[in-house]
């Protein structure tokens, strides 16, 4: 299993992981929105992006190829439809590890219609071939088709339609510059701020046909890590629980019950991220301590820990990447009620005040 496989599938298992299984992509089909004024949250990118398309059907254009860079579950998938919706144009859906091969790009490119809009998702993860032929076809809409092998081979070229390529990264920083800059527009996703997601789930719960008090979707957005995608699935298992066990409203004390089952926090950490966090807090004493160490302190692949706990507990400043290792930030040992070790001295790991 590669790297790349082995991060998919460890977040596809969590319940806060970003990365959308089978269940999640088919309710997430029936709650994306279709359009940008039904677009909630990256105000932004939203307005720029409306520029764009407004102008591009004005001169009866097709649009500028799009970049949208950000973590997933933030709406890039969703932004790409809506563009083909607002271009009133088809959609043609595929992935940078389905594209290993020149001539698998060849294929989907040579069937384009029109005026289409083709989406790249994980466009970083194609092949350095590939990549080479997409700058001729994003630049001048055509491609050079090898025939033959050795000094006999023969390029022919061949024209293709006006097309829209949208591509969806989460690293924009792998993707080489002759690329990015073939981009018309980049736009980068940010994470939702608690009452945009409070948003989000409020029009989840309507279109679920759920009820879901205020506070209710308040103390799910503040579990749902900044994430649309998060938020919308902590919703379908909270309404499972109040269907259950409660009355079928979603209150705020049903919020918790329901999240305390799943063992989500109140600041959105789930089991991997605690188990983290107390090894390095009550085993190494806050750190610093190298990451294979406190993978294999927790029982998982050390791959697992850099790419799947670990970019939520920095950005949430539970945890510090130094050159000496990891660090336990103040915070953490505050989340834990813990008191800290004195400067030079072994942690006691005490209970402190919470």
């Amino acid at each position: 299993m590669t790297r790349d496989e082995a991060e998919t599938a460890a977040l596809i298992e969590r319940l806060v992981g970003s990365v959308a299984d089978g269940e999640d992509q088919a309710v997430e089909a029936a709650l994306r929105p279709k359009d940008l004024d039904e677009f909630i949250g990256q105000e932004k990118v939203r307005e720029q992006l409306d520029l764009v398309l407004r102008a591009a059907r004005a001169r009866g254009a097709t649009a500028d190829h799009v970049l949208l860079s950000g973590a997933p579950g933030l709406g890039k998938t969703t932004l790409s439809m809506i563009i083909a919706a607002e271009m009133e144009a088809p959609l043609r859906i595929t992935s940078g590890p389905a594209i290993q091969h020149a001539g698998d790009l060849t294929a989907v490119l040579s069937s384009l219609q029109e005026g289409e809009v083709l989406f790249l998702d994980e466009i970083h993860r194609m092949s350095r071939p590939a990549e080479e032929m997409l700058y001729m076809a994003m630049e001048d809409f055509r491609v050079d088709v090898i025939v033959g092998k050795g000094p006999g081979a023969t390029a022919i070229p061949l024209e293709l339609p006006p097309f829209t390529l949208v591509g969806a990264t989460v690293r924009a920083g792998l993707l080489p510059p002759p690329l990015r800059d073939r981009f018309g527009f980049t736009g980068h996703m940010e994470f939702y701020e608690p009452t945009e997601l409070e948003r989000v789930i409020h029009r989840s719960a309507r279109l679920l046909e759920v009820v879901t008090t205020p506070d209710g979707a308040a103390e799910i957005a503040g579990r749902s890590r900044g994430t649309p995608r998060i938020a919308n699935r902590l919703l379908r298992r909270v309404r499972d629980y109040a269907q259950v066990r409660a009355d079928g409203v979603i209150t705020c004390e049903t919020a918790e019950a329901a999240l305390a089952v799943y063992e989500v926090d109140a600041r959105g950490l789930d089991r991997l991220d605690r188990a983290v966090l107390k090894a390095l807090l009550k085993l190494f004493g806050g750190g610093p301590v190298g990451l294979s160490t406190l993978a294999v302190a927790v029982g998982e692949e050390r791959e697992t820990v850099e790419e799947v706990a670990e970019p939520f507990l920095v950005r949430e400043g539970l945890l510090a990447r130094t050159p000496r290792g990891r660090i336990a930030t103040p915070a953490a040992w505050e989340h834990f009620g813990l008191v800290p070790p004195r400067q030079g001295g072994p942690a006691d790991g005490r209970e402190g005040p919470r």
